[in-house]
């Protein structure tokens, strides 16, 4: 049995969770069910990032403090996230007493280490708003390659990353006013010092080949010494021994992944260091999006190896999402809450159709919503929901709803069994398109089979009973299995349908033992075809919203 404690991104708690947000979380929870139908020790933590100047100043806007803020933006999120049937061991948040706990510690080790340095730095300063600007409410041109309209820490169109005051014609964000320059003592993790260590950490297929190849560039070109300071007004974690000096919210955000962690072990009065320490034997990975790399695969694992704690087993990233071929937008209507997707659609089509979409490669994926509709209505429904419908209603109304002693085409049913290790090895591998489009073709073959027997017309002569009985019991059996292939991705469709079979939960082990000569219960709907006009009403409220 493995252990493994696994992670995703952080959401940032000033804003709701959107459909973009869900394609991290729904790959990860798909691939942390995949574990734990393996009977492996899976642990899925995760928490909101409660930190930061964009907390502090929607929290003024709104006229409420930024801890009530980031309370209810919790409550929201976890509503959310259940209802997309994202099943976490542990929520928390980064404004805990555990996370600042560690994140003291772990700068006290670097401190001890000696690869924290003080110097004197300018930064841009908005006289309107007597505060210092983060470098996010900076814009201007980028210095590198001159586009305009760039953020203030790196550019979207080059991708050049620099400091606020290397860019062109600044403007503030908070104030569209001309910020000036202004002096500050701030404190810096001296990230060279670990060039060598994250060298050797590449080696190690920790991260795929595209994020690879970028951390190869950035170390070629050096490594810079980090920021993690930042002045009041801010809200976050005080530094330890400085006056009016916080924690740039990318230092404690990530150690919330062993806050979290420490937040469950507590409450099971479990040792959490152990899975933190030099040398365990527990599997740590890190879901994240790929605009967030260079922070998981540079400043993360060096912070964690110059403090003393183990670094992660892989960081994998995945690529943006895309509605209708275009970026998330309010105005056409496709910048989607999950909330507002969920008043309309089951959760489950969006699992089923992210699925179907998610490889194992760094791609943008595209929500085409007329793909949606079709590969939901013809392929989930159509095919695969069709087999437990059409064949539970000949075991109900025929059968007295008991199965059959035997099976009448065992080749078929060893011939979707014989898949078994394909379909895990593309779940632990996170090719969950490949599953998708197996299982599809495999819903064609037991289709084919039952259109073949054709029950509908032997079941009016007696003398066919028990082949009738038989096929559509081996139906079952192997709706059963589809399913059970399906279940990491569809966890509460698979769940009823252990209640329509009377069975056991399905997992990897015991996947395979048929069910015959046993009593089901009566069929009921289990998901039904997407109804086109949801699409159109969810987009009308999302411009709306």
């Amino acid at each position: 049995m493995r252990k493994i404690l696994v992670t995703s991104a952080l959401p940032y708690a000033n804003g709701s969770i959107h459909l973009g947000h869900l394609v991290e979380y729904l790959q990860t929870d798909i691939w942390v069910r995949h574990q734990k139908m393996s009977n492996n020790d899976c642990t899925y933590v995760c928490a909101d990032d409660a930190h930061g100047t964009p907390i502090m100043l929607k929290a003024r806007e709104l006229n409420i403090t930024p801890e009530k803020l980031i309370e209810e933006s919790k409550k929201e999120h976890i509503e959310d996230f259940a209802d997309f049937h994202i099943e976490f061991d542990n929520y928390h948040t980064t404004h805990s007493e555990e996370n600042k706990m560690l994140s003291e510690l772990i700068y006290n080790n670097l401190k001890d280490k000696g690869v924290i340095e003080r110097r004197e730095i300018q930064q841009y300063y908005d006289e309107d708003e007597e505060m210092f600007l983060p470098d996010r409410y900076i814009k201007g041109t980028c210095p590198k390659c001159g586009a305009k309209e760039q953020y203030g820490d790196s550019c979207e169109k080059c991708g050049g990353t620099y400091s606020s005051t290397e860019v062109i014609d600044p403007i503030s964000v908070i104030s569209n006013s001309k910020p000036i320059k202004k002096k500050t003592e701030h404190l810096f993790f001296r990230l060279s010092n670990y060039e060598e260590f994250l060298n050797k950490w590449l080696t190690d297929n920790r991260v795929q080949k595209e994020i690879n190849n970028k951390m190869k560039e950035w170390l070629s070109d050096g490594l810079s010494s980090w920021d993690i300071t930042r002045d009041r007004p801010y809200f976050g974690f005080s530094i330890p021994g400085e006056k009016e000096k916080f924690f740039y919210v990318w230092l404690d955000a990530p150690v919330g992944y062993i806050a979290s962690f420490k937040n469950l072990c507590d409450k099971n009065s479990t040792d959490y260091f152990e899975s933190w320490k030099k040398g365990s034997e527990v599997e740590l990975y890190h879901f994240i999006g790929k605009d967030i790399a260079y922070f998981h695969v540079l400043f993360w694992p060096s912070m964690l190896e110059g403090a003393g704690f183990r670094t992660p087993t892989s960081v994998f990233c995945h690529g943006f999402l895309t509605i209708d071929g275009e970026k998330m937008s309010k105005s056409r209507g496709t910048f989607i809450k999950a909330r507002t997707y969920l008043n309309h659609l089951n959760p489950e089509y969006l699992r089923y159709y992210f699925a179907s979409r998610l490889t194992s490669k760094i791609e943008d994926i595209d929500l085409n919503f007329n793909d949606f509709i079709a590969r939901v209505n013809s392929d989930l429904v159509g095919k695969v929901i069709n087999i437990g419908s059409r064949c539970a209603r000949f075991i109900n109304k025929d059968f007295e709803s008991t199965l059959a002693s035997k099976s009448n085409n065992q080749s078929l049913i060893a011939q979707i069994l014989a898949k078994k290790n394909i379909i895990q090895t593309n779940y632990e591998n996170r090719e969950f398109s490949k599953n998708i489009r197996v299982i599809s073709s495999l819903a064609d073959d037991v289709n084919k089979y039952i259109d073949d027997e054709k029950p509908w017309i032997k079941i009016k002569n007696k003398e066919n009973s028990e082949s009738v009985h038989e096929v559509c019991s081996d139906g079952i059996n192997m709706f059963r299995v589809l399913i059970g292939y399906l279940k990491p991705v569809l966890p509460k469709v698979a769940q009823n349908v252990e209640k329509l079979l009377r069975c056991t939960p399905i997992d990897w082990y015991n996947i395979d033992q048929l069910i015959l000569e046993k009593k089901i219960e009566t069929f009921k709907p289990i998901i039904t075809r997407i109804d086109e006009k949801s699409i159109e009403i969810i987009k009308t409220e999302a411009r709306e919203d």
